[in-house]
């Protein structure tokens, strides 16, 4: 290969890298714009969600439910998803109070310890028989 033969390579490998450089930060903005899209509808969802809340919760019953998510989240949205679907459904005729809100919170309980078995449950096993003490090495 004559050095000229070269040169028109490395250009042409030189203008590849450049257009795949190029092209790389048009794909990662592409992907930024769609996680932008993306929490720009988490965000709506949110808002949506908590209007709704806002409707159908009283206020003592808003900041229970304000106190369970502090405590333990997945258990507040489960709570939210219910009420939310009662809402939707057509079945709550008037704003939720703070004891409706311990009921449902106790029926959620129960459902999720039902289809999770022992999750959220501890459970000890201790051996049976056999003890092995240490007091076997004083022997000696």
């Amino acid at each position: 290969m004559s050095d000229v033969d070269l040169q028109e390579i490395r250009k042409a490998r030189l203008a590849q890298l450049q257009e795949q450089s190029g092209g790389g930060a048009v794909q990662s903005a592409a992907r930024a714009g769609g996680q932008e899209e993306q929490q720009k509808q988490r965000e709506q969802e949110a808002e949506a969600r908590s209007a709704i809340l806002a409707q159908i919760l009283l206020p003592e019953a808003a900041d229970r439910l304000g106190r369970i998510r502090l405590v333990k989240e997945s258990r507040a949205v489960d709570v939210e998803n219910r009420l939310i679907m009662l809402a939707k459904s057509g079945q709550l005729r008037s704003k939720v109070t703070e004891d409706q809100l311990k009921e449902l919170l106790g029926a959620v309980a129960e459902n999720t310890q039902r289809e999770g078995g022992a999750a959220g449950k501890i459970v000890i096993s201790r051996r049976k028989g056999d003890w092995d003490d240490d007091d076997d090495l004083l022997d000696f």
